[in-house]
């Protein structure tokens, strides 16, 4: 059973050290986009490991699941695994983890339709203020402007994705401040930010005590906003950014000593205005590739017996 105790390892080891390191880092505000595909490599490969457990486990509890783990294999590879000796625990463990895996997607499939029901009462909401003029598109993808007496902007995801924004935004921000909290915005929709936003809560939902999960959520909801203000930054400069983050937010009490749910936007104005050098490509070229070596250990701890019996 020494490969099964070794992906419970390993998956345990990045689970518990993973946050520990990133959070020590000083580059992942400056590198926000490369920090989310660390973040995706690290739980991509800690539940990989729990999938590859699973199988192994499931595999030496039951002829039936071994008989599909093992189908292509050589009856020399299944016997380098030694599925016999497992003992007792291989199907508790099996179950455990097959538990988890159907959890996760309870807890998945209910994010996505708590969210598709966000979306459905938000474009009833829309409708009613802002009904279709004759000529415009039922369901094209178009901007919609509300009459309100709050600045605000944001993005309606779906299948035909929406860019709300209100009267008092308009009014607010002129030239190229308006174009940059539009670009911030499209920034979300291209990255498809939402996506990550939904599977990250889902998990930590999911499963509240383990920390990584609640740490990944939490750095996720925080690193795509710090992405969108670079897209925008980019096209616009980082001070006409900032102000715009600024004049967007000011009535919202986020700049005075009580915190409040936007308390991250001082932070982000501060980031804007006095920019920290990126990383050098090379450095980031590394980093990238180191991340996504993460998921294939598991893999490559998985093949070994296979390998040597095959080699």
């Amino acid at each position: 059973m020494m490969v099964p105790f070794a992906l419970m390892g390993l998956g345990a080891l990045a689970a518990a050290m993973a946050p520990r390191l990133l959070s020590r880092t000083d580059w992942i505000d400056r590198e926000p986009v490369l920090a989310l595909w660390v973040w995706q490599c690290v739980v991509v490969g800690v539940l990989l490991c729990c999938a590859l457990t699973m199988a192994l486990t499931g595999a030496a509890a039951w002829d039936a699941v071994r008989g599909n783990v093992f189908a292509p294999a050589p009856k020399g590879v299944v016997e380098a695994y030694a599925l016999s000796g497992y003992g007792p625990l291989a199907a508790p463990i099996a179950l455990v983890l097959a538990f988890g895996a159907v959890w996760s997607a309870v807890m998945l499939t209910r994010e996505i339709g708590r969210a598709r029901a966000w979306r459905r009462q938000h474009r009833a909401e829309l409708l009613v203020r802002s009904p279709v003029l004759p000529g415009e598109e039922p369901d094209g993808e178009r901007l919609v402007v509300l009459e309100s007496d709050k600045p605000d902007a944001w993005w309606l995801p779906g299948t035909t994705p929406q860019l709300i924004i209100t009267t008092a935004a308009l009014r607010r921000l002129k030239g190229r401040r308006l174009d940059a909290v539009i670009a911030h915005e499209q920034g979300h929709a291209r990255a498809r930010h939402h996506w990550l936003l939904h599977c990250s809560t889902a998990l930590a939902s999911g499963f509240p005590r383990v920390p990584m999960f609640a740490a990944f959520r939490d750095e996720v909801h925080r690193l795509v906003e710090l992405a969108a203000d670079d897209s925008a930054s980019r096209r616009f400069g980082r001070t006409t950014t900032a102000l715009a983050l600024v004049e967007l937010n000011e009535d919202r009490g986020v700049f005075g000593p009580c915190p409040s749910a936007l308390a991250q936007v001082p932070q982000r104005v501060d980031r804007l205005l006095a920019p920290a050098a990126r990383l050098p490509v090379a450095r980031r070229w590394r980093l990238t590739a180191t991340a996504a070596l993460v998921p294939a250990v598991p893999l490559l701890v998985t093949l070994v017996p296979a390998l040597r019996v095959l080699g």
